[in-house]
């Protein structure tokens, strides 16, 4: 079939459904092909359920009206998606990075929310097949898009851009995250790239943490340039505090005495930056930037503060790299109290992992803990005196035989070795 008749159907049933344990009635169930998984297998199963039409990309068994036949499901996903951005004539700004990416699009999206009717990502559904099903889940009414990209392989960003389309981009960072993918540091930094050079072929605008001279670099030969930082830039911030809580103000074209964030850590400090200088743009009220800001709380284990059974808590367990792991520890260094380190190991690392895990060894060994704990990872084959156990199920079963008490406590990881575990083993 055409990808104009599919949207046609489309926008009679306007809501698409790749997995069938969430299939809702009415819904298109696409049926997506992975190493271990075949949707076209639950074709039956989705129409049984209640999906209105269901694409696949084999053949059925059986004869359906309903049934949608194509050469390739995911390409005709994200086919769809163009078909329907292309609708639009309003901004879609796309965000990626290696840190803060997920917590930066929440920000903006708070925001841009007081004033506009905006449609984000949900979670971090921010890869091939979570960035088209976020494009067609924005409706007629949209004024403002955000769309987290997430990669870890050269030419992703590249992809998403064909059928994001953005007018409006930003980089937060660029660190080492999914170095065996990228290759190292520069092939990070060029896959990040990917969306800075859309925007440069396509006149859009991006915003930029003047702070950072490789996104300085990165963002030449881009007509509109929006600066923000810490420096003399239109948009700049200044720390008042951070104990736990970050605390900053605005100056220059933009005044906010002081924004008082529900954000752990210093880090998080370009993040609202961002969002800030996004807002600023798009004319929202210096008011409404603050209070969205200040209501903002973190949720799925990222920078959560949580206070348990005499124990205060910083769950940033949602994933782990060398850069976020090295800020998120010297952030953790200058709070106050009895400081644990529950710390996993960190993933997609390739040959450059034991390096890695050693560097973050020689970190943490520079400031006095009550204890550090490590799980998993390349902590097993590096020497070290501190506690280690092979997975975080072993660590929280000892922890409640050895119950921490009174104790300021720092868990992270990478995703795959489920930290967030570890609460567990603290009462509520």
């Amino acid at each position: 079939m055409e990808i104009s008749d599919i949207y046609q159907i489309y926008q009679q049933h306007p809501s698409v459904q790749t997995d069938t344990r969430k299939l809702k009635p009415g819904d298109i169930y696409i049926a997506l092909k992975g190493p271990n998984f075949n949707g076209n297998q639950f074709a039956r199963q989705a129409l049984e359920a209640g999906a209105s039409f269901v694409m696949i990309d084999e053949e059925a068994g059986f004869k359906d009206k309903r049934l949608l036949k194509v050469d390739d499901s995911l390409r005709a996903l994200q086919q769809l998606a163009k078909f329907h951005r292309s609708q639009f004539k309003i901004p879609f700004l796309a965000i990626t990075g290696s840190n803060g990416k997920t917590t930066t699009k929440e920000l903006i999206h708070a925001v841009l929310s007081s004033t506009y009717r905006t449609y984000t990502t949900q979670g971090n559904l921010n890869n091939h097949i979570g960035i088209p099903l976020t494009i067609l889940g924005v409706k007629k009414d949209a004024e403002i898009a955000v769309i987290e990209m997430g990669a870890n392989h050269p030419g992703e960003i590249e992809a998403y851009c064909k059928y994001t389309l953005p007018t409006h981009g930003l980089i937060t960072n660029v660190g080492k995250a999914h170095l065996e993918g990228f290759g190292g540091i520069e092939g990070v930094r060029k896959a990040k790239g990917e969306l800075f050079d859309f925007l440069r072929a396509h006149k859009g605008t991006v915003f930029v943490m003047w702070d950072l001279d490789y996104l300085r670099e990165m963002c030449k030969g881009i007509e509109n340039v929006v600066r923000y930082g810490t420096g003399e830039e239109p948009i700049r911030g200044a720390l008042l505090a951070s104990d736990p809580f970050l605390e900053m103000q605005i100056t220059g074209d933009m005044a906010i005495p002081r924004i008082r964030t529900q954000l752990v850590g210093t880090y998080n400090l370009p993040n609202v930056l961002a969002a800030v200088a996004v807002g600023h743009y798009f004319k929202v009220s210096p008011q409404k930037i603050k209070s969205a800001l200040e209501n903002y709380a973190p949720s799925n284990s990222r920078s959560q503060w949580i206070e348990r059974n005499g124990n205060k808590i910083i769950l940033d367990a949602y994933n782990a790299n060398p850069s976020s792991m090295r800020l998120s520890i010297e952030n953790f260094s200058k709070l106050k109290g009895n400081k644990v380190l529950l710390l996993g190991g960190m993933m997609e690392l390739g040959r450059e992992s034991i390096h890695e895990h050693q560097e973050l060894l020689n970190l943490i060994e520079k400031y006095p803990w009550q204890q550090v704990i490590l799980v998993g990872g390349d902590f097993a084959n590096l020497k070290h005196s501190y506690r280690y156990f092979s997975n975080a199920a072993e660590a929280r079963d000892w922890l409640k035989e050895h119950p921490l008490k009174r104790s300021t406590i720092l868990i992270k990881g990478s995703r795959s070795t489920q930290m967030e575990i570890l609460m567990d083993s603290f009462a509520k």
